[in-house]
């Protein structure tokens, strides 16, 4: 059902309102240059600090600018369960595929406590529910049985790994439905995890690269090494991206490409200092063409 290369999109500011003029010339860059599907409202897209009415307007305006042509998945997640489902029910009267829920952070739920939390949430949404592992932000994470016991309800459909730690997913991989998406949170190991068996990344970097990051990512589905050595070459300016809290520099190089009108962020993100963006133009400097 999700496949291939999503872009977790980021939210334009501008004089700390959403662009969304810059929004439009990012998703129509995106859609041209063949990106397979679009997060909205994840991490990426700032989305702890939109309004609920912002967020449902970014979704609307994306959803009327995709106009199916992709899939949408919506980040619909919070840690605490009852609002969780109230938001995800509000999300699910747009037309998106999916809701993409994260791990409940800072309250440090046990294993019992997230089965019972996201089947409580897809037992009560008629979207299908895409789990989000991400336990560099969440602390709390899901263990391997705890997603191969997720992965047999009926509305439970894939899983975001963020685990970078590719040992915890080649725990399950093999025990969970063979129809169930397997989608990697982390570019740096996208490729390796979709040569392991995963189906596809969502992605940060795709908004630097999304042709490639489409072309490599179809190869390692495929298990054709041809790719391995480009991208490994390319990890240098993929690892550039994260030289500083995400979305902060890849807000910042997507400015750089002339798609969006300011690099601002909401507090508490900032945008990258000045001495971080000379180490992030002289990482980019290797890369003509790129920016």
């Amino acid at each position: 059902m999700f496949k291939g290369v999503f872009t977790a999109l980021i939210t334009p500011f501008k004089n700390n309102e959403v662009d969304y003029d810059s929004l439009d010339r990012l998703i129509n860059d995106q859609l041209k240059n063949g990106i397979q599907g679009f997060v909205v409202c994840g991490t990426t897209g700032e989305s702890v600090t939109l309004t609920e009415e912002e967020q449902l307007q970014v979704l609307d305006f994306v959803c009327n600018k995709v106009k199916g042509k992709v899939p949408i998945l919506f980040g619909s997640g919070s840690n605490n369960t009852d609002k969780t489902i109230k938001w995800s029910q509000k999300a699910c009267n747009y037309p998106i595929d999916g809701l993409l829920v994260v791990v409940p952070y800072y309250n440090k739920p046990p294993q019992e406590g997230l089965l019972a939390h996201f089947k409580e949430i897809a037992n009560n949404v008629d979207k299908p529910v895409v789990l989000y592992n991400v336990p560099g932000r969440t602390i709390a994470q899901l263990e391997p049985a705890t997603i191969i016991e997720l992965s047999r309800h009926k509305n439970i459909v894939g899983i975001k790994e963020a685990n970078g730690d590719l040992s915890h997913f080649a725990k399950y991989i093999n025990e969970v439905p063979s129809d169930f998406c397997l989608l990697s949170g982390d570019d740096g190991s996208s490729v390796e995890f979709c040569k392991m068996g995963g189906h596809g990344v969502i992605s940060v970097c795709s908004h630097i690269a999304p042709n490639k990051m489409v072309e490599w990512i179809n190869k390692a589905i495929e298990n054709d090494d041809s790719l391995l050595s480009e991208f490994e070459n390319n990890k240098k300016w993929i690892d550039g991206l994260y030289i500083t809290s995400n979305p902060i520099p890849v807000k910042y190089g997507v400015l750089k490409k002339g798609l969006i009108a300011t690099d601002d962020m909401r507090l508490p993100l900032v945008p990258m200092n000045e001495m971080l963006k000379k180490e992030f133009d002289q990482i980019f400097s290797e890369f003509e063409g790129l920016l």
